[in-house]
C-alpha cells in the first residue's frame, strides 16, 4: 500500500470537510436554534398560544364551520381593525378540546373559538408558525426550502462520512505502519 496516497486522501477529505462545514454552518445554526424553539412551543405560551377548552366535545352541538369562520374574522377585526381583511388560512378543529383554532394567512394570527357557542376564547399571534417557516426555509420561498433543505441534508451526510474517515483513517494508517504494510 502507498502511504502517500492515503495521506493525500486524508488531506483532501480534511479540506472538503472544512469547506462543506463552513458553508453549512449558518443553515445549521438557524436550524438548531429554531428547532429548539419548536420543541418547546407547547411549553412556552409566547411561542404558541395555549389551547383553550370549549363547552362541548360533541360535534353535533357545534355551530357550522362557516359561521365559526365569520365569528373569528369579526373577532380579529374588532380587536385589531387594521387586520379586517385578513383571509383565513386554515381551521384546526379540535373536537377533543371543544374548540376551533382559526389561523389567518397574514401576520400569523390565531383566534380560538368555542365550537358550541362561538365565544372567543383567545386571540394571539402564533410565533411558532414563522419560526417553523424560518426553520425549513419556506420563509424565503418554497424553492429556497427545497434547495436549502436538500443541501443541508446531503451536506450533513457528507460531513458524517468525511468526519468518520478523518477519525478512522489515521487510526488505520497507524495500524498499517505497525504491521509494516505501508511504504
Amino acid at each position: 500500500m502507498n502511504l502517500r496516497k492515503y495521506i493525500i486522501s486524508l488531506r483532501r477529505f480534511r479540506v472538503f470537510h472544512r469547506l462543506l462545514g463552513t458553508s453549512l454552518a449558518l443553515l445549521l445554526v438557524i436550524s438548531a436554534i429554531t428547532g429548539v424553539f419548536l420543541a418547546l412551543k407547547k411549553n412556552i405560551d409566547l411561542i404558541q398560544p395555549p389551547t383553550q377548552k370549549g363547552q362541548s366535545k360533541d360535534l353535533a352541538d357545534w355551530l357550522p364551520l362557516h359561521q365559526l369562520k365569520t365569528l373569528s374574522q369579526k373577532a380579529l377585526s374588532d380587536a385589531y381593525p387594521d387586520l379586517a381583511n385578513n383571509p383565513v388560512g386554515r381551521m384546526d378543529v379540535r373536537p377533543d378540546k371543544g374548540i376551533v383554532k382559526i389561523l389567518f394567512e397574514e401576520g400569523y394570527w390565531e383566534v380560538q373559538l368555542d365550537g358550541k357557542t362561538g365565544a372567543v376564547l383567545n386571540i394571539a399571534k402564533r410565533h411558532s408558525d414563522w419560526i417553523e417557516a424560518l426553520h425549513d426555509g419556506s420563509i424565503i420561498s418554497d424553492s429556497f426550502k427545497l434547495v436549502s433543505m436538500n443541501f443541508l441534508g446531503w451536506g450533513l451526510l457528507c460531513l458524517i462520512f468525511t468526519g468518520l474517515w478523518l477519525w478512522y483513517g489515521p487510526k488505520l494508517l497507524r495500524k498499517w505502519k505497525k504491521k509494516g504494510a505501508v511504504k
